[in-house]
Formats: structure tokens, sequence, C-alpha cells
């Protein structure tokens, strides 16, 4: 009990320093709006992830709707219905680090024999695997930004580089914790493959965060 005290009240700190911080992606924003009111500016960036680009493309699905044509005065409400979707990613993403690094303890601990652990790891991984997809949804389907990222390094880029190391370690983690209860010699493997997603997503939040 006092360990699912503690892992709460992490949590719930978490998720209180993220809210004082969703604010801070509107900077980019205002930037963003002011080129999409620019009727000689590209409505669109030239890159996009591929979801964006099937839903939110020239010829994307939500096109179809008449409030999602693309004129600058929707892309604008596009630009605002981006920034509250990712500052619904950034509380997600911060709850989801807090149940992320429990699992983590939690299942060092249960590594090292103690098993009466293992209820607690599975609740934590169940926890942890909505959080994750769900945070990861949020950006992958929201709208795109105006324009295109700067040439050279900026620690967006470096996010978008450590989410598909973390993203394809979840989904390693998830495919091998259903083969170690048969097969113990996989343990290793599911162990790194965790670890792996732990350390990655860390750091894709920390620097963003800082």
């Amino acid at each position: 009990m006092k360990k699912i005290t503690l892992i709460t009240l992490g949590l719930i700190m978490s998720l209180g320093y993220v809210l004082g911080q969703v604010d801070t992606s509107s900077v980019d924003l205002l930037s963003s709006l002011e080129n999409a009111s620019d009727t000689t500016a590209p409505l669109l960036p030239n890159k996009m992830v591929f979801t964006q680009r099937i839903l939110w493309g020239q010829h994307g699905l939500m096109r179809n709707f008449s409030s999602f044509k693309l004129t600058p005065e929707e892309r604008q409400r596009e630009l605002r219905l981006r920034s509250t979707m990712f500052g619904i990613h950034q509380v997600l993403g911060t709850i989801t680090l807090g149940a992320m690094l429990a699992q983590a303890y939690v299942g060092t601990r249960l590594y090292n024999g103690q098993n009466n652990l293992m209820e607690l790891h599975e609740g934590l991984a169940i926890a942890t695997n909505i959080g994750y997809f769900s945070t990861a949804s949020v950006a992958l389907f929201a709208p795109p930004k105006a324009i295109d990222d700067h040439k050279g390094y900026s620690s967006i880029k470096v996010h978008r580089a450590l989410a598909i190391i973390h993203f394809t370690s979840m989904v390693a983690t998830n495919v091998l914790a259903g083969f170690v209860e048969d097969n113990p010699s996989l343990r290793p493997y599911h162990r790194a493959a965790a670890y792996t997603a732990v350390a990655s997503y860390t750091l894709a939040f920390l620097i963003i965060k800082f």
C-alpha cells in the first residue's frame, strides 16, 4: 500500500508540473498564425508525418468536411486545435512518464525475486500502455504546423528521433511480455527493451522541457 501511495503522489506531482508548462507552446503558435494569415504564404508545410498527410494534407480526409477546407481562415482554426492537442500531449506525456518510471522500478524489484509485486506490475503496464499510446496518438493526428522546420539542430528534431526509439522499444517490450511467461530465456531481452523505452522516453521529455 505504501508503494502505491508513493506512486500516486508522484503522478499527481507530475501532472501539476506539466499543467504549469502547457502555455509555453503558444509562442510558436502565434508565429504560425501570422504566417497562415498571409495569403502569399503556403498553407501547409512540405514535410508532414504520414498520419497528418492522410488526415490534413491538401487532399486529406478532413478536407471532405466544410469546416476544414484549406483556406487561411480554416488553417488558423486548425492551428488553434493543434495547440490544444499538444497541450493535452504534454499532460498525458508527463503522466505516462510517471507511470513508466514506476513500472520500471517495480519491474526491477520483480526481476529480483519479489513475486508479490506481479499484480502491481501488470496494473502499471496497462496504465503505461494506455497513457503512452494515447500520448502518441494525440501528436500523430494533430493538424500540421504552418511552416517547415528550420534546417539544422533543434530540440524538436531530437525529440522526434528519440520518439522513434522509444516507440519501437515500447512495441518490442509488449511483444516480448507475451512470450516471457512461457519462455523465461527472453527475460533479458524484455528487460533491455523496457529500459531502452524508459531511457529514450525520459530523454525525449527532458529535452523539450529544458
